[in-house]
């Protein structure tokens, strides 16, 4: 991502990060030192200056630690702060339930905050997470999360768009999508077949455009990472509303 150019609120939002405040069970401490492979638990929050941007930021966080692990009734609500902890309790404990007593592994739920920065009146943040519960590797995942400062309501891609023009929009994420496989297969045709274009509604803005993020194994193998298509502002006129846009264009 480009460097998220600074409008008239530069400086205004003061964003830090706080740890939460997490205890393993004393039975699974006891285990675990035993063993000498306790779970690693990382979680901050966002602490910042504007805290109706903080609950937004922070109610995401909660809501990725307590569907950490799929359950088979869905995704679970969080309702009051015992929840997270619950939610925790849980997976900690699940490690040496499901791990053989002689293994090296450790379970591991990691998630943390990121301020990206502000385009015009937008501030920007993407929630960075990663679980490991075995196998041969961890699941990354990655959440762009933008906020007007103005209506102070955070914004989705549908909010940027123009009315009815939603597929144009999509026809140049399809247009970036092409490009972005040309870097990782010689053979466009092909590897769609395999891996189809789709357009996730996971975007940020950027001193250049927008970009879409994308997880892993959306529109690539693991090994691929986490895709990011970017559609320049160039392309974007008439396609996002005026105030996504930057001045030198928007006035156009």
């Amino acid at each position: 991502m480009g460097a998220a150019s600074l409008s008239a609120n530069a400086g205004s939002l003061i964003s830090s990060t706080e740890y939460l405040d997490y205890q393993l069970p004393e039975k699974i401490q006891k285990i675990c030192t035993e063993r000498d492979n306790c779970p690693d638990i990382e979680v901050k929050y966002l602490k910042s200056n504007h805290s109706w941007i903080d609950n937004t930021v922070n109610a995401r966080i909660d809501a990725l630690v307590v569907n950490s692990k799929p359950s088979e009734s869905g995704a679970r609500v969080v309702k009051t702060p015992d929840d997270v902890k619950a939610a925790l309790d849980e997976f900690v404990t699940s490690q040496f339930a499901e791990v053989p007593a002689d293994s090296v592994f450790v379970y591991s739920l990691m998630v943390t905050p990121e301020y990206l920065g502000h385009v015009n009146d937008f501030e920007l943040f993407e929630i960075h997470s990663y679980v490991f519960t075995g196998g041969a590797h961890g699941m990354p995942y990655s959440e762009y999360l933008i906020f007007d400062q103005q209506t102070k309501k955070p914004i989705q891609l549908a909010d940027m768009l123009q009315p009815n023009k939603k597929s144009r929009f999509n026809a140049l994420a399809y247009s970036a999508y092409k490009e972005w496989v040309k870097t990782v297969d010689e053979d466009v045709a092909s590897y769609e077949k395999s891996w189809p274009f789709t357009l996730s509604d996971n975007v940020t803005l950027t001193d250049q455009g927008i970009d879409i993020r994308y997880q892993h194994y959306s529109i690539g193998p693991y090994a691929y990472g986490m895709p990011v298509l970017s559609v320049p502002y160039s392309q974007l006129q008439g396609v996002i509303k005026p105030q996504f846009l930057p001045a030198r264009l928007s006035n156009k």
